[in-house]
């Protein structure tokens, strides 16, 4: 054995100082994702898109007004519904013709709302045709 391997044995073998374990003090509980926040989830659906980003960009600006924190609007898959029906009853029975209906939808969170904030949002008057989900969370 030259002395280089018996340098990195000795190195390998040196026995380690094993620290003690104090017992230490509990840490705080954290508090939950949404303990303490209110907030307000509103889904917005229509059948033209167009209506619908007016409308959204109508509460956007009600809530800002207040200064609400605003998570959105996040745009939610369509929902499409598609209809087949009949042409023709007798003659040509086999032709069929297809329509859709399709159902624009928008997720919009403000965190904290004040009094004020839900007032406004209430006497919102928007587009006939636009549909809203309002929840507490």
């Amino acid at each position: 054995m030259t002395t280089s391997e018996t340098e990195s044995e000795a190195k390998i073998k040196k026995p380690r100082a094993v620290k003690s374990v104090k017992a230490t003090k509990a840490a705080p509980k954290k508090e939950k994702k949404g303990e303490g926040r209110v907030i307000l989830r509103m889904r917005v659906r229509a059948y033209e898109s167009k209506i619908l980003d007016a409308s959204v960009k109508q509460i956007m600006d009600t809530a800002m007004r207040y200064d609400a924190d605003i998570i959105g609007p996040v745009p939610l898959p369509t929902e499409i519904k598609k209809y087949t029906v009949n042409r023709s009853p007798f003659i040509y029975k086999n032709t069929r013709e297809q329509f859709e209906i399709r159902v624009h939808k928008r997720l919009i969170d403000i965190i904290n709302p004040s009094p004020k904030t839900i007032e406004s949002l209430t006497n919102l008057s928007l587009p006939s045709g636009v549909d809203i989900d309002v929840k507490m969370l």
